[in-house]
């Protein structure tokens, strides 16, 4: 449980994640800080916001948010949140997801979206309060759909416009107001590749913090149509042999996850 008011003391072992603008700072040796704020080199923080964000491996972690790429954090680089994802820690890579997560909710609530005055921190939970109109606010989290779509032995793989150049993923996109996930899933393939899909089936989700989604992962079989892929979210995108696919998402993520599933299946399938 987060607990906004908690300070953490000198001589407490504890993870310390040091969050920028969506980044966050390493040592160099490319670690998340861990010992005692007392031996750690780090500047005076009391006017900095220091947050007890919960515990991993049995230890305590604190969320320490730092102005853009603080220059007072010596040591260290401040670097993209998604190099984690290659330590293939995925439990460290959650915690400062949640870091992340929460850091980008403080920042950008500092003020009451209802009538402008300066949000109280609440200290039971984590919120945002307007002592003026008492309009209160909570973390956003945007629910998204991703699907791995299979078609007679082969799935479909398309490169997004903000993917890394030459990597293929999964088909994904944001719930609408009013959808449910299940409609949102058939219309984005719709939208993004022209497709008809069935057998759609749940199979897990994943927090994915860049900067607050919710991914829920869902296999299906394609059921008709021809690809149009759309020009304005896509760069190309087409059906890949199972033993002939292209540069795909790492492991850690859920497109990745996805793809090995319909992988798996189809193997248990054939043998």
């Amino acid at each position: 449980m987060v607990e906004p008011n908690r300070r953490p003391s000198k001589d407490e072992p504890a993870w310390w994640f040091i969050v920028s603008a969506g980044e966050i700072w390493l040592t160099e040796q490319q670690h998340v800080p861990f010992g005692e704020l007392q031996q750690m080199s780090f500047p005076d923080l009391a006017d900095d916001v220091v947050m007890f964000i919960g515990e991993l491996r049995e230890r305590h972690c604190y969320l320490i948010i730092a102005d853009y790429k603080d220059s007072r954090f010596e040591g260290g680089e401040f670097v993209p949140l998604r190099e984690l994802l290659s330590h293939g820690d995925d439990e460290l890579f959650a915690m400062a997801g949640s870091a992340s997560q929460i850091a980008h909710f403080i920042q950008t609530h500092r003020f009451c979206g209802q009538c402008g005055s300066r949000m109280d921190w609440v200290d039971w939970e984590l919120a945002a309060h307007c002592p003026r109109c008492q309009h209160r606010c909570y973390p956003r989290i945007s629910p998204c759909v991703i699907v791995a779509i299979e078609k007679h032995g082969q799935i479909l793989l398309a490169q997004g416009k903000r993917h890394k150049t030459g990597r293929y993923s999964i088909l994904a996109g944001f719930v609408e107001t009013g959808e449910s996930l299940e409609q949102a899933a058939h219309r984005e393939v719709m939208e993004e590749a022209g497709i008809e899909i069935t057998d759609l089936r749940y199979r897990f989700s994943q927090p994915w913090p860049f900067p607050h989604s919710l991914m829920m992962g869902y296999t299906a079989r394609w059921k008709s149509g021809e690809l149009h892929i759309d020009p304005h979210e896509l760069v190309t995108g087409d059906w890949f042999a199972f033993d002939e696919l292209p540069e795909i998402p790492p492991p850690g993520t859920i497109a990745r996850e996805l793809i090995d599933t319909l992988i798996n299946d189809r193997s248990a399938a054939d043998e």
